[in-house]
């Protein structure tokens, strides 16, 4: 099935780059093009995407603004947001993460890894470009144990898919690592998502850090 894709960019340049990597691939078709948050909030009610590759920095509404409306709960599907930006402030990986994104990108990760995030967040998983998972959530604090859901909620196996999710890995990584298959890996993450709860592998890995289960911590 092709996965239709919304590029939000102010710059020209950049929105036509990432349309020629994506159209390079035969299971991805790019729908349309906004060049601020309103312009995406228009464009996705017309075109429909799938997946949305939103910029952080954008005039008008932000890519930060536009994530929040296209998440909010309505009678129909929201499309998957892929933040895709120059800067790796925390405060801009927190508030996209907390709001519903499905990956965020740094634009220098190259085409392969933007490619990855599109098919991740269109199969309901999410990426975060591999240079700010560590940097970014090993500052985040741990939160107090009332506050989220005690670690004997997940089994040592879940445990250990937690924890290697949370440091970057990929499925297949983790499968790799665990010496289990990658339908195993994602059986693992569905359950963990329903007894989190957790929308997404990113709110998975986010819990991780602030628990301090991942490496480092």
């Amino acid at each position: 099935m092709t996965i239709r894709v919304l590029i939000a960019d102010d710059q020209a340049m950049v929105r036509t780059g990432i349309s020629m990597i994506l159209a390079a691939e035969d299971d991805i078709e790019v729908v349309g093009e906004a060049v601020d948050g309103e312009h995406a909030v228009e464009m996705v009610r017309l075109h429909r995407p799938d997946v949305v590759l939103m910029d952080v920095r954008m005039p008008k509404v932000d890519g930060l603004q536009a994530l929040r409306q296209l998440t909010r709960p309505g009678p129909e599907r929201p499309p998957r947001v892929v933040m895709v930006t120059t800067f790796d402030d925390d405060e801009y990986v927190y508030s996209a993460l907390n709001g519903g994104a499905y990956g965020f990108l740094l634009k220098h990760s190259g085409p392969a890894l933007l490619v990855e995030a599109v098919r991740a967040a269109a199969s309901g998983e999410a990426l975060v470009s591999p240079a700010i998972t560590v940097k970014l959530l090993r500052q985040l604090n741990p939160l107090p144990s009332e506050s989220a859901p005690a670690l004997t909620v997940l089994s040592a196996r879940e445990l250990d898919v937690v924890r290697l999710v949370a440091n970057g890995l990929t499925n297949a990584e983790i499968a790799g690592q665990l010496y289990i298959s990658v339908g195993t890996v994602k059986t693992h993450l569905s359950r963990v998502q329903t007894k989190l709860p957790a929308r997404n592998r990113v709110e998975i890995a986010l819990w991780a850090w602030q628990k301090g289960l991942a490496w480092g911590r």
